[in-house]
């Protein structure tokens, strides 16, 4: 057994409770990972609440957590590529990143240019970015609005979109404007007038990512003349426009991860700012992503 938070139940983050999960051996095609930090993302937060009930196989008993960075404990029989004490970051589609130790099926090494702090954020925000880019089929020349752009999937995929080549739109806050100058985008301000904010800088857009979830897809259509290079992280109204609601591509995940953490490496990609707190507040780290007090990525100690 080891230590963990689990759910449950569905609510608010109350609902998170210490307590113990059984790690097994891993099987083949899989590392256990002996955590040090764990990321807390916006999905965690719907799951928990029972916006997303049942998602991700998620259910009261379950362990949340799309990511972790530690080092390698056991791998599977048919693992050659880490071994026991090597440095990797994980991605958990089936969830179970707030816990001591975890299973996982895809994970990249850790170069020694990269802290396990970065590390931690990096899978599933670096997972998204690389995948909704491509889905996009950005290219040299083109026109991107990415809406959501100061969250940490939306900062990466700016970075990615600017590196192809591509002139950047970064739907923002005001105050998030000097972050995306300096990743390289044109900020323009995001909110109820976006489609206009847009037309003064540019009469269309070849491509739209949203990264903020909710309320753009309209005027993202509208922008990118149809439906068909607008592509949605996670908002769930994605059908109602014809837009694509991208999610994780099993045999492609592997290639995004070691491409995400490549760019890391090399000093082509800046995280979000980070906050640490202690496993045991996990609720409290809910709380305040929920009400806004808190604006950077967490990451939970897990050791601490």
């Amino acid at each position: 057994m080891t230590k963990a938070i689990v759910l449950s139940g569905y609510g608010p983050p109350e609902v998170l409770i210490p307590g113990e999960t059984e790690v097994g051996l891993p099987g083949p095609g899989q590392i256990r990972v002996n955590a040090a930090f764990a990321g807390v993302g916006p999905t965690d937060l719907a799951i928990r609440s029972g916006h997303l009930k049942g998602a991700f196989g998620a259910h009261p008993g379950s362990v949340l957590g799309f990511e972790a960075a530690g080092t390698v404990d056991a791998v599977g029989p048919d693992v050659d590529d880490v071994r026991p004490g090597d440095r990797v970051a994980v991605f958990l589609p089936e969830l179970g990143g707030y816990a001591g130790q975890v299973l996982a099926r895809y994970w990249v090494a850790v170069p020694q240019s990269v802290s396990a702090r970065d590390a931690a954020a990096l899978p599933a925000s670096g997972e998204a970015a690389a995948r909704v880019v491509e889905e996009t089929g950005v290219a040299v020349g083109e026109t991107v609005l990415v809406a959501g752009a100061a969250g940490s999937a939306g900062l990466i995929a700016v970075q990615l979109a600017v590196a192809r080549g591509a002139r950047v739109l970064a739907a923002v806050r005001p105050a998030d404007f000097g972050l995306l100058t300096e990743a390289g985008a044109t900020p323009v301000a995001y909110g109820p007038a976006l489609a206009a904010n847009v037309r003064a800088l540019v009469p269309s857009v070849d491509a739209v990512i949203d990264a903020a979830g909710a309320g753009v897809l309209g005027a993202a259509v509208e922008l990118a003349g149809g439906p068909g290079r607008v592509v949605t992280l996670s908002d769930p109204h994605a059908a109602d426009f014809g837009v694509r609601l991208s999610g994780p591509d099993g045999p492609r995940i592997t290639e995004r991860l070691q491409q995400a953490m490549t760019a890391l490496a090399a000093g082509r990609l800046t995280l979000r700012a980070q906050t640490v707190v202690p496993l045991a507040d996990v609720a409290q780290a809910h709380r305040d992503l929920e009400s806004g007090a808190l604006r950077a990525k967490i990451l939970l100690s897990v050791q601490s």
